[in-house]
């Protein structure tokens, strides 16, 4: 499976990075090592299988595939790494697996971005809008930078967002997270409601902390990365343990080579 590892503070928990449907490694961008620099600690990024380089998803897609990662597929890599008590950064679909992982393995805490928790309109337009603008090429143009099988990682993830069996789709009663949750969702957000994030808060039974960025997309780590930075370390300072000083190595420097640009992705 595609991975960076950031280095880091081993006596603090390390980030994992949980992308969204369409994301991977590269479309990141330079974000994880920022966000693990401002932090200090270590930090993993993966591709899903599908994904980025990861190679063919060996499963097949149903409307229960953020759950088969979430509880099957990321505990048995994170064993493989020997990684305990992460702190899961999710956006999107990484969003949610990231709470339903937290719900059956130990977690020092969940920042999700552009959170999915059931399914809604805004979902089939912002989908439908996507598919539009990857049929017309530019989407397809950016996602052929970032991925092997672009056209594959389209549909995939398109097809069980807009199939029949995924209009009841809603995790709001498999939640058991007391990990602190911080969730974080643009005003402007294209595939979804900020009901979803008000979901969250509801499902959750440890501390809260919401971030509505003002005129911000459902890219929040593209558009407003220093807000971002700013408020997971203030979240991370308050919850978790006392981190030591924040790495000294510059984020461009400790960002791994050949990463297109995070736009490629969006």
């Amino acid at each position: 499976m595609e991975h960076v590892i950031f280095d880091g503070d081993p006596d603090l928990a390390p980030l994992v990075f949980l992308h969204g449907g369409l994301g991977c490694v590269a479309a990141w961008g330079r974000f994880p090592a920022r966000l693990a620099a401002a932090t200090g600690r270590r930090a993993l990024v993966y591709s899903r299988h599908g994904n980025g380089g990861s190679g063919p998803d060996p499963l097949p897609r149903t409307p229960r595939y953020m759950h088969e990662h979430a509880q099957d597929v990321l505990p048995g890599l994170l064993d493989a790494l020997g990684v305990e008590r992460p702190v899961l950064v999710g956006h999107s679909d990484g969003a949610s697996i990231a709470l339903l992982h937290a719900s059956v393995r130990p977690v020092e805490a969940v920042v999700g971005m552009g959170p999915h928790m059931y399914f809604e309109e805004e979902n089939r337009l912002g989908i439908e809008a996507a598919r539009a603008s990857y049929e017309a090429g530019p989407l397809a143009k950016k996602l052929a930078l970032v991925h092997d099988d672009p056209r594959g990682v389209f549909d995939r993830w398109s097809g069980v967002w807009l199939s029949p069996g995924f209009r009841d789709w809603n995790i709001e009663n498999d939640l058991d997270v007391t990990a602190p949750v911080l969730m974080i969702q643009g005003d402007a957000d294209e595939y979804g409601s900020l009901g979803q994030v008000d979901a969250v808060e509801r499902a959750v039974r440890g501390p809260f902390r919401r971030l509505v960025p003002e005129g911000c997309d459902h890219y929040p780590y593209l558009v407003c990365p220093d807000l971002v930075v700013e408020n997971v370390c203030d979240f991370l300072a308050e919850h978790t343990a006392p981190a030591s000083a924040a790495a000294s190595t510059p984020a461009s420097a400790a960002a791994p080579t050949g990463v297109p640009a995070a736009e490629a992705a969006r």
